[in-house]
């Protein structure tokens, strides 16, 4: 369940950055992710509300943008949407690609108390 690791770092560093700025509670949390495989914005924020709970962050708005990040194939040129983390050509079927975008978590910014 890719979208419950997600949660659980979004929520380690949303804690991590409370607690360095001294936060008693969490209000909201923006950021984005991009991904190679089709990612549900909602599970997401299931798994972090129910992750959250008990801590500062418990009830926080959690106000994601998720992108797919597209791949070319080195070999024939073709631009395509990876599929779990293959980059697999749909034209050709070379696996020698590569992606154009950056993939990764950031929280650009929280609301906090305290």
């Amino acid at each position: 369940m890719h979208e419950s690791s997600l949660a659980k770092q979004i929520l380690a560093t949303v804690l991590d950055r409370g607690a360095r700025e001294g936060a008693v509670r969490v209000r909201a949390v923006r950021g984005w992710i991009a991904e190679t495989e089709r990612l549900s914005v909602e599970s997401i924020t299931f798994h972090f509300r129910a992750l959250a709970r008990g801590t500062i962050a418990e009830d926080a708005d959690l106000d994601l943008l998720v992108r797919h990040v597209e791949a070319r194939c080195v070999a024939c040129g073709a631009v395509f949407l990876p599929d779990h983390h293959v980059l697999l050509c749909p034209r050709c079927g070379s696996t020698d690609g590569e992606l154009l975008g950056r993939v990764g978590i950031l929280v650009e910014s929280m609301d906090v108390e305290g």
